[in-house]
């Protein structure tokens, strides 16, 4: 989520405070001494009016009461209801400031010293002192105590994300004021909409060219992903990867010509010209694109370009076919039963995390059925606790709750936790690739004997079973075969050498047909496959540097796109193709999607230079979020943060166990996503000033 520009001005305030300027005084017109006006320094910043006026020389705003509002005006900090200038240069603010500062520091000497006589009332003290942030039973509080309950308050108030405080940033940007120490002027929004964001962007720009020169030797793919509304929107995302990383490229909206043939081959034509068509292996839509043509139009006029479907997507519908089975989807809703009530009961919510040790029930997945499996395979874990509380004495208020009672009883059903036990054995497995194609690794080469391993692995635990095994069987079969499947998977799992060298691997074989339409798709002419069956004996035999000590030991250690830089020599054309084929990944799943950020970008009624600045955002908040992907070791398919509006923790009025599943149509997110708590509701399209433009 992007934090909202004029909120993060006064982040960074609040940040200063905790870096030593805490509780720092306002000047009052009382206290001030009486000076000559023409003589004050900051009339360099006004203009004199009639009477007690003063105009801003930055802003031109017009005040009431002469220089000294004129200085609050410049200082941008609350006091007596004066707007702080949003154009003012952040050194005449230091400026100002400090020339505040000066005066508080004289006027508290002078009270130390001399008995005045009693004045009238002071005005009170900005929202942002001590006193209006704590009780006043809190006498003297610490600047730690301080600075904590106003970061508070800035969340709050601005409606940001209590995720952000994970955040790597956020901590970088409070370590870096408090080394700045009391006086730090942090930068206006004007200047974090202009000079700060074109210089981050500049500086990603600078960095990113770096990943664009493997594109030589490794290639990309494009990844387009589309997401529509109920309303008939369509934003469509494309992003760069590659092996060092994935970028954001540019969000579109297509909503006018999505269904249009024509218009959308344009787009992607565009698209493939930004990146350039010697550099992009294949190209990965999601299912919104199956019916637009779009697919032929690519393969019809880009002879080298593959057109992939999006694994995650499909192993996404797998587990959702999975979840439709009778016996799942009840399993499912009696377990939401027993999340609800100890959910939406908070005695019973600190009594289960004080007996799991802070362990939840549930886990929250990048999509509802990933969800339900995680949950399940949370709740056998915790099984023995569970039913623990449900007898503790710390639970006897709750006894005799209907809601109590009906949880007790499925608890204590064996065919309940018989159902958890296969729920999670079978959906394990698909679990398993899933995580393994959507952490934004190069996993072409890998995907098809993952998925040999899940279907072998399901076959085996319902080796006495046979009916139930065909069940499940055949989703994995017909989705693997119906959107799955592809020749560029098996031409990486023929280049893979851990697949290649394996003796026990069955399905080799079959993959040669498609290797070889693979090879006369990415070398079209006889000059370019000169010598090319040789290479393929060369390595097929393990002759030549594939068959050193060095290369065998590296088969199943080493990335197969890394194996094949090492040990290609001996094949050097083949050894060209198989970089170019095991260096791309084959989902787009691992990418964080924020749809609300783009629905902003691209509100109809934005004008030229709004839109120039949300693009600008988009690009740097997307690209910051891709790079620090890289470098965090999380569970790509689990969200840190439960989804307290999912249907294993919201009560429905009116609840349809039957209907559970549908509860959100496909067009709502177009991802089937879950919505998160501030990501999704907070920021409506209704939020049209989401970043103070």
């Amino acid at each position: 989520m992007l934090i909202l520009l004029d909120s993060v001005h006064g982040l960074l305030g609040v940040a200063c405070l905790a870096g030593g300027s805490l509780g720092r005084r306002l000047e009052h017109p009382q206290s001030v001494a009486v000076m000559v006006r023409e003589k004050d320094i900051c009339w360099e910043y006004a203009e004199k009016l009639d009477g007690n006026k003063v105009k801003c020389k930055f802003c031109s705003r017009v005040l009431n009461g002469g220089i000294s509002r004129l200085k609050h005006h410049l200082s941008r900090l609350p006091s007596k209801g004066v707007n702080p200038c949003s154009l003012v240069r952040d050194d005449v603010t230091a400026r100002v400031r400090s020339i505040l500062s000066a005066k508080d520091d004289s006027h508290i000497t002078n009270n130390k010293h001399h008995k005045c006589p009693p004045l009238s009332p002071d005005p009170p003290p900005p929202l942002s002192s001590a006193s209006k942030l704590f009780p006043s039973s809190i006498s003297s509080p610490s600047p730690l105590e301080i600075a904590e309950r106003t970061i508070s308050l800035f969340f709050f108030e601005n409606k940001i994300d209590f995720a952000v405080t994970r955040s790597p940033s956020f901590h970088q940007m409070l370590d870096a004021i408090a080394k700045c120490g009391p006086g730090f002027v942090a930068p206006s929004s004007l200047s974090l909409k202009t000079l700060w964001l074109d210089s981050l962007k500049s500086d990603i720009i600078l960095q990113l060219k770096d990943t664009e020169k493997e594109w030589l030797t490794t290639g990309c793919t494009i990844i387009a992903e589309a997401w529509t509304d109920n309303k008939s929107r369509a934003l469509i995302n494309f992003f760069v990867s590659s092996p060092s990383c994935t970028l954001f490229h540019k969000s579109v909206d297509a909503s006018s010509y999505f269904k249009n043939p024509k218009y959308l081959a344009d787009l992607f034509d565009s698209i493939i010209q930004d990146i350039g068509q010697e550099h992009i292996v294949q190209i990965i839509m999601d299912n919104s694109f199956t019916y637009t043509g779009i697919s032929n139009h690519i393969l019809q006029n880009y002879a080298t370009i593959f057109v992939s479907p999006c694994a995650s997507q499909c192993l996404n519908m797998i587990l959702e076919d999975f979840s439709k089975v009778d016996w799942v989807n009840q399993c499912i809703l009696q377990a939401q039963v027993i999340a609800k009530f100890v959910y939406n009961n908070s005695s019973v919510l600190d009594l289960m995390r004080k007996l799991t040790g802070g362990q939840d029930i549930i886990r929250t997945g990048v999509t509802r059925s990933v969800s339900s499996f995680l949950s399940l395979q949370s709740m056998m874990k915790l099984k023995a606790k569970l039913k623990h509380m449900f007898n503790s004495p710390d639970y006897s208020t709750n006894t005799n709750k209907p809601q109590s009672m009906s949880c007790v009883g499925i608890l204590e059903d064996n065919d309940f936790w018989r159902a958890v036990e296969e729920s999670v054995a079978i959906s394990e497995p698909i679990l398993k690739v899933l995580r393994e194609v959507s952490g934004g690794k190069p996993a072409v080469g890998s995907i098809y004997e993952l998925m040999s391993r899940a279907k072998e692995s399901i076959q085996t635990y319902y080796i006495m079973d046979e009916n139930k095994h065909k069940v499940f069987s055949d989703i994995v079969d017909t989705k693997w075969c119906d959107h799955l499947h592809s020749p560029l998977h098996a031409a990486a799992a023929f280049l893979n050498p851990s697949i290649q060298y394996n003796p026990e691997i069955k399905f080799l074989t079959s993959l040669k047909e498609d290797f070889f339409k693979v090879l006369e798709k990415l070398l079209p002419t006889s000059d370019l496959r000169r010598d090319i069956t040789n290479q393929i004996f060369t390595f097929t035999r393990a002759k030549g540097m594939f068959g050193c000590n060095l290369a065998m030991e590296a088969r199943d250690s080493v990335s197969p796109g890394l194996w094949w830089e090492q040990f290609g020599d001996s094949a050097p054309v083949l050894q060209r193709v198989a970089m170019r084929i095991l260096s791309q990944v084959c989902s787009g799943y691992n990418l964080e999607r924020q749809w609300s950020t783009f629905q902003q970008m691209h509100w109809e009624r934005r004008n030229k230079i709004d839109r120039e600045i949300l693009n600008n955002l988009a690009y740097v908040n997307q690209n910051l979020k891709l790079g620090r992907m890289i470098t965090l070791e999380t569970d790509p398919i689990a969200l840190e943060d439960i989804d307290m509006m999912s249907e294993w923790v919201e009560e429905a009025e009116n609840p349809s166990p039957s209907q559970w599943l549908d509860r959100f149509g496909s067009a709502l997110d177009g991802g089937d996503l879950n919505t998160r708590q501030f990501g999704g509701s907070i920021f409506s399209a209704n939020d049209h000033n989401i970043f103070g433009l």
